[in-house]
């Protein structure tokens, strides 16, 4: 659905199916996660909330397994999660995803405003409920996971630096989740790259206040998770195929771990610099829906770990394929992302999941051949983008569907979304 169409279509003919089958679709889908969460007791909310004991004791954090699983987050993670370990399970599972889904909302809306559209209530549902059939979204509620508040946070800087906002507290937001889940960190590289200095500073000295609380808090688990644990990825069971990351594809057509050498950091600061340098091209060029999903995409594929729930980052690129006008690719990715079409291969640890099997292997690996694919287009687009003059406003591209008067970027007024009454 077009803006226009979304912020018309309640006052048209097609208003009077649209909208209530939108919000009937979103509502069924609250009821189903509401049910679901009282009723399934999810392993990695289980985790979080073994985590928010735990670490009142400090080093059995990493010293004690959690069900069969270790705790693999910063100790600061475990602390933000001690309030909610002190409610019933049932209760906490419940408020957990609901908060998760009113962060999905929150993180629609900003998405839109930082495309330069003015998002309507209709609209924001419809993404939502789009949003919710897509494997990262509804694995991540499945498993309690916090992919969904930790956009949000991102998001929320991405878009005050957007609209070139100068408050003290710019940049928290990803510091806070960089804290909590370090491959947020990749953002403060991003704002330092793209002349957001003040941002970048807030948010490195958000991740160091953060990590001083875990100090005061978990002193021994902390000096444990620094010095030996953060980059140990033989606690998480990197080779299972959920694992999405360009260093589990090389683990599993290797053979084993045991085959990927130190030649590898090569590899992870390859995407580093290709991801970085283009999302602080497309920054310094008012593109900050681009900028902000090349430089997710980026942190994907840099980390060692990037779970199928941890691509929540598709989000902003459909949305940014859908402005180029993209239709077909988009409509693609969205399926691609709907079916998640690499749970159909072999993925119990047998023969079959390890070598190179062709089809078979590209299919178990979709998820990183995506993101490879839009970071590559987001790389050559700008380099074939000619050079402009300087002061000379930059053109965002073709609008796409989305577009239609909704308001949008301004190349002279720092990214501001320009208001319109109504």
């Amino acid at each position: 659905m077009s803006a226009e169409g979304a912020s018309s279509a309640e006052g048209t003919g097609r208003g009077r199916w649209v909208a209530p089958v939108v919000y009937g679709l979103l509502g069924l889908e609250l009821a189903v996660v509401v049910v679901f969460a009282a009723t399934y007791n999810a392993l990695d909310f289980r985790i979080y909330m073994w985590g928010g004991h735990a670490v009142l004791d400090d080093s059995r954090l990493y010293l004690a397994l959690a069900y069969g699983h270790w705790f693999t987050y910063s100790p600061f993670a475990a602390i933000v999660f001690v309030p909610v370990a002190a409610l019933p399970l049932a209760v906490a599972r419940v408020a957990w995803d609901l908060v998760s889904v009113a962060t999905l909302a929150y993180s629609c809306t900003r998405i839109v405003q930082i495309a330069g559209y003015r998002p309507s209530r209709l609209m924001v549902a419809g993404f939502v409920a789009a949003a919710m059939a897509l494997d990262p979204v509804w694995e991540t509620l499945f498993l309690g996971q916090i992919n969904l508040i930790l956009l949000a946070l991102i998001l929320t800087d991405v878009w005050l630096v957007s609209r070139g906002s100068s408050g003290l507290a710019v940049g928290a937001g990803v510091g806070i989740a960089a804290a909590i889940k370090l491959t947020p960190a990749i953002f403060i590289v991003f704002f330092l790259l793209a002349r957001r200095t003040r941002a970048a500073f807030v948010a490195a000295g958000a991740f160091a206040g953060c990590g001083l609380i875990g100090f005061l808090v978990a002193p021994d688990a902390s000096r444990l998770y620094w010095r030996h644990l953060f980059l140990d990825t033989s606690r998480v069971g990197a080779p299972y195929i959920s694992n999405q990351s360009p260093y589990a594809t090389a683990i599993r057509i290797a053979n084993g771990q045991g085959h990927i050498g130190a030649w590898w950091i090569v590899i992870p600061l390859a995407f580093a610099v290709v991801g970085l340098a283009t999302a602080t091209v497309l920054a310094r060029r008012q593109d900050w829906l681009g900028a902000t999903a090349v430089t997710g995409t980026t942190g994907l594929l840099v980390s060692p770990i990037s779970w199928a729930h941890h691509w929540v980052w598709v989000l902003p690129a459909l949305v940014l394929l859908l402005r180029a006008g993209h239709r077909i690719a988009a409509g693609a990715g969205y399926l691609l992302f709907a079916v998640a079409p690499f749970w159909f291969t072999p993925h119990a640890a047998g023969p079959r999941e390890y070598g190179f099997h062709w089809l078979e292997t590209l299919v178990a690996n979709c998820f990183l051949l995506a993101g490879l694919a839009f970071l590559g287009y987001m790389a050559l687009t700008e380099l074939r983008r000619p050079q402009r003059a300087q002061g000379e406003a930059e053109d965002l591209g073709q609008r796409g569907p989305l577009d239609h008067g909704q308001g949008g970027v301004d190349a002279n007024d720092g990214g501001a979304i320009r208001s319109r009454p109504g």
